[in-house]
């Protein structure tokens, strides 16, 4: 169970495997490396249109994951600097396993800019840590329906339905996670596995 914790911690923060520095570092928009995208030409929500497009074409595994990084430091970003520190001190809880100092500023993010995906995002994985599943869903939800191509929170709501040995349900969220990052190796790796396991239950 443990090993499960540090697996959905990963998916609900990164999706991808990122620095842990990456929270508490100044983030570098999507478009720093490409001009063509700033922001006098392009909105927050074109360039994650442009990315998501990128990410479900792309057919390199290495590739993707940078897509899928640009895509998270897209979504980190809450344009507010008390938000964004909040979210730190909120991490720097996590690491030292003081989830209901966590959840406290977690719950002040969501309430100062409920809008903020990775508010409610971030609030769920610690939710999951202390085993309140419920509580982690609903905050999912919330954040799938912000962003519906959340594949960090669809990943999470994945290891929940696992977890509680709901095998056909984890299955069809780690399906719609593919449908959004084809190359996530654990989607795809879980999707065969389920798969696997629900055939020989005569499922």
């Amino acid at each position: 169970m443990r090993i499960l914790f540090a697996f959905l911690t990963t998916l609900f923060l990164s999706g991808v495997v990122l620095p842990a520095a990456i929270l508490t570092a100044t983030i570098l928009p999507a478009w720093a490396d490409d001009p063509a995208t700033s922001p006098v030409v392009a909105t927050k929500e074109a360039r994650l249109d442009q990315l998501f497009v990128d990410l479900k074409r792309e057919r390199n595994e290495k590739a993707a994951e940078r897509i899928a990084g640009r895509i998270w430091s897209e979504w980190f970003q809450s344009g507010s600097a008390s938000i964004d520190l909040m979210m730190q001190w909120s991490q720097k809880a996590m690491e030292n396993q003081k989830f209901d100092v966590a959840l406290d500023f977690l719950d002040q993010v969501v309430t100062l800019q409920p809008n903020y995906a990775e508010g409610w995002n971030r609030r769920a994985t610690v939710h999951f840590m202390m085993k309140n599943f419920g509580k982690s869903m609903s905050d999912i939800d919330h954040t799938l329906r912000l962003e519906p191509r959340h594949f960090g929170a669809l990943s999470g709501l994945a290891q929940i339905m696992a977890a509680t040995g709901h095998k056909q349900s984890a299955l069809e969220a780690w399906q719609r996670v593919l449908t959004i990052y084809p190359m996530m190796r654990s989607a795809q790796d879980q999707v065969g596995t389920l798969s696997e396991e629900l055939a020989g239950e005569g499922i």
